[in-house]
């Protein structure tokens, strides 16, 4: 951490997403640059169709793969000095791998690296794989881990009454768990998209015509070539393109993961009002300072860091799922600038994340408020009875409610004397008589059972 960094994810934030940094960093890209130029070298010694170079033996394929697998910092300083040079950066990681295999077997085949390749074959095999790796090692899991303690709390206080909220004023009740797995089955419907997207990725030359290719091996089966070789990274092939990969699926992936972390915003906001009326109270935590003036602040200021950092990470990601979809004919450089940015991009969102969940280990439900807000809320229970009133013909039940109700102080007796005074069969009046507002939540607790159908 660096007191002059420019960005908190750099600086403030950089203890959260350290993890990210091995897949988003530049480091990260210099390093997947070097995996796909040797993968490709081996792959063409591994192919008959392109007889002029020579196999290669198990001893220097291990040794190949031990450039990436043993990639450090002095290896990617190294390829910046050199880029530096060359003014271009996946040139300079080709020098930088061919420096590699000097003075080894395989300096007679370092003329190889690179063979029928633009830039953007090993960018746009690079970017897929940092983000695949990103997601799935780094925040998918953390994601995973957040949903599945909101669903723990949801199913802890799947009884618990609360008042409900529609407009910001008192609705029928419902439970505390039910609209906690309300957000819970929200989310795993975007990380069941997230954990089953489809990374794509094209290994096709300059324009996306095997120019080159045919020119060097016209009898070479490139198309196969190539989606092996892209499969074999554990990508999906793409065989239709311009000299770029067309960034679709990277437009799909950046749209679920705005969708998610809209979805936590809308929690964050939730969770934040909840507190702000009782219904949460927040753990003290020891030395923490809540207001430079007013010492007994106690801020829900996770919440608010997690919203913050979510819509950071949105703005980023929107902007890249729209941009990166549009290229000026065969290709332009925007593509190259801006994919740059998926590390601020997710990396917000994970600090959203490891806020949220911090905050989460803060609070629990304040059950005498809780009750209280109830016992203060018998207005509410006008919804019950003007529909008992209905089922038995009384046409201006609504209004007869609305008349009782509306603007006034309503209390326990005010609402049993009402129902008293309605000409109602015995068995329903003495379930209205017995309903309070702590028991009317219909099937609330029962619903979040569905949280448990599924898992994202």
């Amino acid at each position: 951490m660096s007191i002059r960094a420019l960005t908190p994810l750099d600086g403030r934030y950089a203890s959260l997403v350290t993890e990210l940094a091995d897949y988003l960093s530049e480091w990260a890209l210099i390093k997947y640059r070097v995996l796909v130029e040797v993968e490709w070298l081996i792959e063409m010694a591994s192919r008959p169709e392109i007889p002029d170079l020579r196999p290669l033996t198990a001893a220097e394929i291990i040794a190949l793969r031990a450039i990436p697998e043993k990639f450090d910092d002095d290896a990617a300083l190294r390829a910046k000095e050199i880029e530096a040079t060359t003014r271009h950066d996946v040139k300079a990681v080709e020098y930088l791998v061919r420096e590699r295999l000097k003075g080894t077997s395989l300096e007679d085949v370092s003329g190889w690296i690179h063979f029928c390749c633009t830039s953007e074959d090993i960018n746009n095999l690079s970017y897929a794989l940092m983000l695949k790796g990103s997601l799935e090692q780094v925040w998918l899991p953390a994601a995973r881990d957040f949903v599945d303690a909101v669903a723990s709390l949801a199913r802890e206080t799947r009884e618990t009454p609360v008042l409900a909220r529609t407009h910001g004023q008192p609705a029928s009740p419902t439970t505390l768990g039910k609209e906690l797995a309300v957000f819970v089955h929200r989310w795993r419907r975007q990380l069941a998209q997230i954990g089953d997207a489809e990374y794509r990725g094209k290994f096709n030359g300059a324009v996306g015509s095997y120019n080159a290719h045919v020119i060097a091996y016209p009898d070479a089966p490139w198309e196969d070539i190539s989606r092996q070789f892209v499969e074999r990274l554990g990508l999906k092939h793409n065989p239709l393109t311009t000299q770029i990969e067309t960034h679709d699926f990277l437009a799909e992936i950046f749209h679920a993961l705005v969708r998610f972390n809209t979805v936590t915003m809308d929690f964050d906001k939730d969770v934040w009002s909840y507190i702000s009326s009782g219904v949460f109270r927040q753990t003290a935590v020891e030395g923490e300072v809540g207001s430079s003036t007013m010492p007994h602040k106690v801020n829900p200021i996770n919440f608010e860091n997690s919203e913050a950092n979510m819509g950071i990470s949105n703005a980023l990601l929107e902007h890249l799922a729209t941009k990166l979809l549009v290229s000026r004919l065969q290709r332009d450089l925007t593509d190259s600038s801006a994919l740059r940015n998926m590390g601020p991009a997710i990396g917000h969102s994970l600090v959203g994340l490891k806020s949220a969940m911090r905050g989460l280990r803060q609070i629990a439900v304040d059950e005498a408020m809780v009750k209280a807000e109830l016992d203060g809320s018998w207005e509410v229970l006008t919804e019950a009875v003007q529909t008992v009133m209905r089922k038995h013909g009384a046409g201006d039940a609504y209004e007869q409610l609305k008349d009782f109700s509306r603007g006034a102080a309503i209390d326990r007796d005010g609402m049993r004397d009402f129902i008293k005074s309605l000409h109602l069969p015995e068995d329903d009046k003495k379930r209205l008589l017995a309903l309070t507002p702590e028991t009317y939540t219909g099937i609330a607790s029962d619903l979040v059972r569905h949280i448990s159908d599924a898992k994202g």
